[in-house]
């Protein structure tokens, strides 16, 4: 049985999370020196203020980064698709809220599409999986106390038969490609046709703030569905 997956996340929305996140700047700015060779106490002050202004300055894009880490961000939407069937999506209308029960319902499927007692287990196939989206989903559900199924490869290396890696297969270990550019060369439907609108996982907290969640379902169910076209022509699928 084959498993595709992709999943669209956005920056923290615990209140604890972000006040931790400030907390890392402001120790951040407490930490500042200036070179040993500034020797004016003005100069010195000017600098370290500069350096902390800096800091505040750069707070909003390292709130958005944390859509890329699992102790902070969130799982907004989970798309899959088992074997040729349609590809879908998991998420909720109150997705500040609806991470767990996105996690549960996700997992959920999952065991039902399983038999234990096949002989193989399931391969997952995604787009930068190991690296993104199997940690993000491993480290979410530890967070939020969510039990995933034992058969999700959580630490499968990239030769398992378990995964299956798209960039890998294209650009090998430590490489990157991006999807949209195997999709272009390759000829596939370019990222966001689905909703007629350019996106891509740096615009998704933007969708998602403006309250455009359904969209991002849609665009997500779309990256899955060419993921799988990437993999069969990487595997001279017809």
């Amino acid at each position: 049985m084959n498993i595709f997956i992709d999943i669209e996340t956005v920056p923290a929305q615990d209140p604890e999370a972000i006040k931790m996140l400030r907390a890392e700047a402001d120790e951040e700015k407490l930490l500042i020196k200036a070179p040993s060779n500034y020797k004016d106490e003005s100069k010195i002050r000017e600098y370290i203020l500069a350096k902390q202004i800096e800091i505040d300055t750069a707070f909003e894009e390292r709130y958005r980064k944390t859509s890329f880490d699992g102790a902070y961000g969130q799982i907004a939407c989970i798309g899959y698709a088992i074997d040729d069937e349609p590809a879908q999506s998991v998420w909720g209308a109150m997705w500040a809220r609806d991470e767990k029960h996105v996690l549960n319902v996700f997992f959920n499927i999952l065991k039902e599409a399983y038999n234990p007692n096949d002989q193989m287990r399931p391969t997952f196939i995604g787009h930068n999986l190991i690296g993104f989206d199997l940690r993000f989903i491993h480290q979410r559900s530890v967070m939020l106390g969510v039990k995933p199924p034992s058969f999700i490869p959580f630490k499968a290396k990239p030769w398992d038969t378990t995964v299956f890696d798209t960039m890998i297969d294209w650009a090998g270990v430590g490489n990157r490609v991006s999807l949209a550019k195997l999709c272009k060369v390759f000829g596939l439907d370019a990222k966001g046709s689905e909703i007629g609108e350019e996106i891509d996982g740096s615009k998704v907290w933007d969708f998602v703030k403006d309250g455009r969640i359904e969209d991002v379902a849609r665009y997500c169910e779309g990256d899955v569905e060419r993921t799988r076209q990437v993999y069969k022509r990487l595997n001279f699928i017809e």
